[in-house]
């Protein structure tokens, strides 16, 4: 049967040997069931051979009064905001707890006999030899760290409509026109002697003198097919913002070492 003590006795009593490394709980909020909040943690009560964190000290009174309690430590699921979740507890089991007395002095199995009392569900089916595994304290801190996640959806950029429109032009063709000139032949004979009156005959020829002209019309042609689609094609972008993480913080006081705590496994 071990005994238990107070974890502020031990920081108190054994500061140097401590160091700055352990866990200390005293402050974090405890929610319990859907997340609802139980109460506050004043302190923890480790047990004496072995140093581990055994229970929480929880406040779970309202605003006009107070009411410590004892819950298992290994209940607990931490979040990166060191708050305490406790999915199995509920504000009736917290009631149900008997009140924290400082002056006592608590044996572990004394404290775990109420425990089975008020979880009897959560111990029912378990072995009374592996009941301990809900006392364990955790020993791992998990840091978190937030990456980005880039997703893509489809959206209209723009459209592109083909249509036809009559513009104006002034043309101009080269013909080639054909016409018709008079001409003229005059040339001299031999002096004949004839028995016309001069002056006698009137009359007078003449020649029709024909030429071409430009008939201009006009006839439509097809002189070009426009045919409209789409096609896709990929581009990169950089896509920027900031993320956050979490990073160890080790804090030491005295000639003290933690084995790898200067490596960053990032």
């Amino acid at each position: 049967m071990s005994q238990l003590i107070r974890l502020k006795d031990i920081q108190t009593n054994y500061q140097s040997e401590l160091g700055q490394d352990y866990y200390d709980p005293q402050g974090h909020t405890v929610y319990g069931a859907n997340d609802e909040k139980i109460g506050k943690i004043e302190g923890a009560l480790v047990e004496q051979d072995t140093g581990k964190i055994r229970y929480f000290i929880v406040d779970v009174g309202g605003w006009f009064n107070s009411k410590e309690v004892l819950i298992p430590a290994g209940f607990a699921d931490f979040r990166n905001d060191d708050d305490v979740y406790i999915s199995n507890l509920t504000k009736d089991h917290a009631e149900n707890l008997e009140d924290y007395d400082e002056a006592r002095v608590y044996q572990y199995n004394d404290v775990k006999a109420q425990d089975q009392r008020v979880f009897g569900n959560e111990f029912a089916n378990t072995p009374a030899d592996t009941h301990s595994k809900y006392y364990d304290s955790p020993t791992k801190l998990e840091l978190l760290e937030e990456r980005l996640t880039v997703g893509k959806d489809r959206y209209v950029a723009g459209t592109v409509a083909v249509g036809k429109r009559v513009v104006s032009n002034e043309q101009s063709v080269n013909v080639n026109l054909e016409e018709e000139e008079a001409f003229i032949n005059r040339h001299p004979v031999d002096n004949r002697p004839t028995d016309r009156e001069i002056g006698a005959d009137s009359r007078t020829i003449s020649v029709e003198l024909e030429a071409e002209r430009a008939n201009v019309d006009k006839k439509a042609y097809v002189v070009e097919e426009v045919e409209i689609g789409k096609t896709a094609h990929q581009h990169q972008q950089t896509v920027t913002d900031t993320v956050k993480r979490e990073e160890l913080d080790v804090q030491k006081t005295g000639d003290v070492h933690a084995v790898n705590d200067d490596k960053n496994p990032r």
